[in-house]
């Protein structure tokens, strides 16, 4: 049994992209209260290695209000629940332009357990070759660049990169790499 039951739920909030929901929930030891929810679809973060060197993207994020580099990433439009693997070749093939031979799943995130429901599947791309970006309109700003992996390190630790999934993929690949 969950500690924490939910009695009743509403969707207050709806767009392409995401729902709020509040939920009436009973605690475990009984007393009432409720919890809102922002459920998106899963989403598929890639990290695309040459060698020794990753590609990133770098976009206005219009809630912090500014521009950040980050792996690139992304969900399905109209909150629809694609297979992760092909969700990675699309993200990849939309933001960068870059085909991946060889996409390997290296781990799962969940973004913010306490606040969404929302999950990611983390893919090594490889024998990549380039092409043209497919960007949808949002991300008409979005920008590209090869980053040697030392820079990008020195960019975690100095605050260049602050996207808090594209860091903990990171991990994930340091560590896929160890095995």
């Amino acid at each position: 049994m969950d500690p924490i039951q939910r009695v009743a739920t509403r969707e207050v909030y709806r767009n392409n992209w995401m729902t709020v929901r509040e939920d009436a929930i009973r605690r475990p030891d009984g007393s009432a209260g409720i919890y809102g929810v922002i459920d998106k679809p899963t989403y598929a973060l890639i990290i695309p290695l040459d060698g020794d060197r990753v590609h990133l993207v770098g976009q206005f994020r219009y809630p912090v209000g500014a521009r950040r580099w980050e792996f690139p990433q992304g969900t399905a439009p109209d909150l629809a629940e694609v297979p992760p693997a092909e969700l990675a070749r699309r993200e990849l093939r939309e933001e960068t332009g870059l085909r991946a031979g060889t996409i390997t799943e290296i781990g799962l995130l969940e973004v913010a357990p306490g606040l969404t429901s929302q999950r990611g599947h983390v893919y090594l791309a490889t024998d990549l070759t380039e092409g043209e970006p497919e960007r949808e309109p949002e991300e008409q700003d979005m920008t590209t660049a090869w980053f040697a992996r030392d820079e990008v390190e020195k960019m975690i630790a100095t605050g260049g990169i602050m996207d808090a999934q594209s860091i903990a993929a990171y991990a994930l690949l340091l560590l896929h790499e160890r095995r």
